[in-house]
């Protein structure tokens, strides 16, 4: 019989017991997110690699990520890129078409190493991305097809992993459906590729080979018989040998022993602790959030840190495929997302890290892009600066003038990449024309370039070396002018101007390339110096360098590989000469033929649709940008593009000097006979130091300055040859007129002596117009003991609606310049209108007014120098007497003496 109670006893129990399963169940839930969690995060403990895998289109590599990650138990099944469900191409445009656009980023572990995978594009079209991920990668996998073996964009690959000093691994894929074995295969790689690939997959029978790659590797293996693994990881480091693998990352064949190779002989770098990143990748994620992708090269990078440029990081993310974990803290050696900074843009540093280097690869292809009907041009320019942002090779230029949005694109899949993405983020349906070449400019010996800029109120003058430099060097910029010419700010907004700016050349307005800017000397003014002075004296000094020297145009090269069929061969050869190419058979088999070399993009860029037309279908052309070289038609195709450099208003190489208070131009071959700073550069000099060029120190009197401006501001007069004179007798009685003197006339700027004389600092401080009064009563003073008259002048230009005034007081005259017209600029008119009258002294120490007063016959006298006669006399208390007096001039006569200076401008 049940005991009371019992029934509800079990029906507890029964309710307990299903909390429990719902509790245990809950708690399994969360162990599975806790160890999904652990897989995107960073494991601290172990050695961490920063992995890049590289290949060319349809090598297999995006087979062999999801192989990677499928051994290290990092996701359940292994996608397949016909399945169009793989791990890391989850972009919508990427399954469907099945290759790889945008780069990803996976983590998983295995044995000692926790790798971070960054998986790029193999397109051709799509390889500056891949370059951009080269400058943060630890060691690279070369993906290569054991059917197709070493493809042209492998070769590019190759020397860009030697260019960024990556260290490699080689995995040759396809081998279970590949023709040739694995010996066979290596030797094509050691001929074609490199011959320090060795095959690493029994490594204890290559110790030798191993050993021959180094010097001290050799002496070790023959003391000790055999190497250790740090030796090796030693030698893959520093590019002495690069270990090779054979398998199917289809069937997962050589993929365990690739992941045990990789954790046995890379080394994890060591960084200092100083902080230091770089960004290596701009992109947005489905919500449309900034993501900037860094690497942590230095030191701690914490959530809510504020950087360099005065951003705060809001999130720090570490992604994994398209899922992401956010943590507190990224050390260095590993790579993370930033959300929050807005103005970080790809190759930029932080902390200690300098910009990146300029890309090798670039676009030699530029578009025109149509926008649809209705559609603002420069709307859309202003939309589609986020995708530069995300790729900066695209080089988004807008011409007002035609509304012309101009893009560089390498092919045309990345055309059909683009318009799908302005659809899809823009909601427009754009189109492209048929394209145009990217030409470039060089120059082909070293000149020194002048840029002057000098308008009332205004002044810089910049002088740059241009040297030439190798191909494919691009363009270097550096300074060598002293300090004490040039202060350090000034030189830096020089060489940021030549950074920031794309100045076109002289013969067709291509960029320029391969060319070494240094700026070797440079001047500002105290007072008259703005930031855009420079700006604009910098792209006149480089213009006007490219006018003087001679420059040579280059073309864009392809290198190529042509498959077809050998009946095809003489056709085939005789196109290719006709392309003005460079070519040689690399294979031929019975039915088929290979062909290799360089052609210049202008002629092969059409070519693929009359191989296939010509062969049926079955020839094949890959094509790679090589790089750019001398053009063969220069002087055609400088009369096709009729740039015409003197009518480009935006790039002048002519410079604009001051004379009289007024700007004027000067041509870009008569800098010289104008500028102020003496040529540094030096042609029959160039045996003596470096570039031949060097610094002249001197100091002049002011009757060698005041020689100078007259020979630079004065026209010069032609100077008529005279027949040589008789020599005679001169009288013993003659008579000289000696000429009257000139009345004396003292200009002062006055606010200058204010702020400048000790006693009337501080006074200024408190009340300047009671510092004005006390100026004006110790030049009363002292122009009581001296000749002629004395002109004091107030600036008064920011006093809305104002005349301008000239007052007689006492013994002085006290001018107050107009609205909008400064004290420096009234004296300036005033030196020229009385110069021939009056033997003019100016009072300041504005070093540039010096200069200009100097040239128009002035004599200068610094503030220093006023103040200290005016205490000289201040203490003599007794009135000399002074002969021939001249008597003040009625204020109506010296009204009409100093026409309005502002009349002029």
């Amino acid at each position: 019989m049940d005991r009371p109670g019992a029934k509800n006893e079990i029906r507890e129990t029964r309710i307990l017991a299903s909390k429990l399963s719902l509790a245990a169940e809950a708690t399994g839930i969360a162990g599975k997110r806790l160890e999904q969690t652990k897989k995107v995060a960073y494991n601290f403990s172990m050695k961490q690699i920063i992995l890049g895998a590289l290949a060319h289109v349809d090598a297999g590599k995006t087979t062999l990520s999801e192989s990677l990650l499928y051994q290290s138990n990092q996701i359940r099944k292994r996608g397949r890129v016909d399945h169009q469900d793989t791990f890391l191409d989850y972009d919508d445009q990427e399954r469907s078409r099945g290759i790889t656009i945008f780069l990803k980023q996976a983590m998983f572990p295995w044995k000692q190493t926790e790798f971070t995978l960054l998986d790029t594009p193999g397109h051709i079209d799509f390889s500056a991305e891949m370059e951009r991920t080269l400058q943060v990668l630890d060691y690279a996998i070369v993906l290569i097809s054991g059917i197709d073996g070493v493809q042209a964009h492998t070769h590019t690959i190759w020397k860009l992993l030697e260019t960024y000093h990556v260290p490699a691994f080689v995995f040759v894929n396809k081998m279970d459906i590949a023709y040739d074995d694995a010996a066979a295969l290596m030797t094509s790689l050691q001929t074609q590729l490199d011959p320090r690939i060795i095959d690493f997959t029994q490594v204890d029978t290559q110790m030798e080979n191993i050993a021959m790659q180094r010097d001290d590797l050799l002496e070790s293996y023959l003391e000790q018989g055999t190497l250790t693994p740090s030796q090796i990881q030693s030698a893959v480091a520093d590019r002495s040998l690069f270990p090779c693998y054979f398998g199917s990352a289809l069937k997962a064949d050589g993929v365990e022993a690739l992941l045990d190779g990789l954790d046995a002989y890379t080394a994890m770098k060591r960084y200092p602790e100083t902080f230091g990143a770089r960004v290596y990748k701009v992109s947005r994620d489905r919500q449309g959030t900034r993501l900037t992708h860094v690497k942590i090269t230095g030191g701690l990078l914490k959530a809510k840190q504020v950087l360099d440029n005065g951003e705060k990081v809001d999130q720090l993310r570490l992604y994994s495929g398209e899922q992401f974990t956010m943590v507190n803290e990224v050390q260095a050696g590993q790579v993370c997302c930033l959300k929050g900074p807005m103005k970080l843009g790809i190759h930029d540093g932080l902390g200690f890290e300098q910009p990146a280097r300029t890309p090798v690869l670039s676009a030699c292809l530029s578009y025109s892009l149509i926008p649809p009907a209705g559609c603002d041009p420069f709307a859309l320019y202003r939309q589609l600066k986020q995708l530069e942002e995300e790729d900066p090779q695209l080089h988004l230029q807008f011409h007002a003038p035609t509304q012309e949005i101009r893009i560089q694109i390498m092919g045309s899949v990345q055309i059909e990449i683009l318009k799908q993405l302005i659809a899809s983020r823009f909601h427009l349906d754009v189109e492209f024309d048929e394209g145009k070449i990217n030409y470039k400019e060089t120059i082909c010996a070293p000149v020194e370039g002048v840029g002057h800029y000098e308008p009332l109120r205004h002044y810089a003058e910049v002088h740059l070396l241009l040297e030439p430099l190798p191909p494919g060097s691009g363009v270097q910029v550096t300074s060598d002018c002293p300090v004490d010419w040039l202060a350090l700010p000034w030189q830096k907004m020089v060489l940021n101007c030549l950074d920031e700016i794309e100045v076109p050349g002289v013969l067709t307005g291509s960029p320029i390339t391969d060319i070494k800017i240094t700026l070797i000397a440079g001047k500002a003014h105290v007072k008259h110096t703005e930031g855009g002075d420079f700006r604009q004296a910098t792209l006149r000094a480089l213009r006007q360098g490219l006018r003087r020297t001679t420059c040579q145009l280059l073309e864009p090269v392809y290198q190529f590989r042509m498959e077809l069929p050998a009946g095809q061969l003489s056709r085939a050869l005789f196109d290719l000469e006709r392309m003005q190419a460079q070519s040689s058979i690399t294979q031929n088999q019975t039915d088929t033929v290979v062909l290799e070399g360089t052609a210049p993009v202008s002629k092969m860029r059409n070519y693929q649709t009359e191989l296939t037309a010509y062969t049926h279908g079955l020839g094949r052309l890959v094509c790679t940008f090589q790089g750019y070289q001398p053009c063969a038609e220069q002087q055609a195709l400088i009369e096709a593009i009729g740039y015409d450099c003197d009518g480009d208003l935006d790039f002048p190489a002519d410079s604009v000097f001051c004379s009289h208070g007024a700007g004027f131009l000067v041509r870009y071959d008569e800098v010289e006979e104008h500028m102020h700073i003496e040529a540094q550069w030096h042609p029959q000099k160039t045996e003596t130091i470096d570039s031949g060029y060097h610094h002249n120190r001197y100091t002049v009197d002011d009757a060698e300055l005041k020689r100078v401006m007259e020979r630079t501001h004065k026209p010069k007069e032609k100077v008529a040859v005279r027949a040589p004179v008789k020599r005679t007798e001169i009288p013993e009685h003659i008579e000289i007129q000696r000429q009257k003197p000139k009345t004396k006339c003292l200009l002062v700027d006055g606010y200058n002596m204010i702020h400048s004389w000790s006693e009337l600092v501080p006074l200024a401080q408190e009340d300047l117009s009671a510092a004005r009064d006390q100026l004006i009563q110790l030049l009363s003073s002292f122009q009581g003991t001296r000749t002629g008259i004395l002109i004091l002048v107030f600036d008064a230009y920011q006093v809305k609606d104002n005349p301008g005034s000239i007052q007689k007081l006492h013994n002085l005259y006290v001018v107050y310049t107009k609205t909008s017209q400064t004290a420096d600029s009234y004296i300036e008119k005033a030196t020229h209108q009385l110069a021939d009258e009056f033997e003019v002294t100016v009072a300041t120490s504005d070093g540039m007014e010096q200069l200009i007063i100097m040239g128009q016959g002035a004599m200068r006298l610094s503030s220093r120098e006023l103040e200290a006669q005016v205490q000289q006399l201040r203490h003599q208390h007794r009135k000399q007497e002074r002969e021939n007096l001249e008597p003040h001039r009625p204020l109506k006569e010296l009204k009409t003496l100093l026409s309005d200076p502002e009349d002029d401008q």
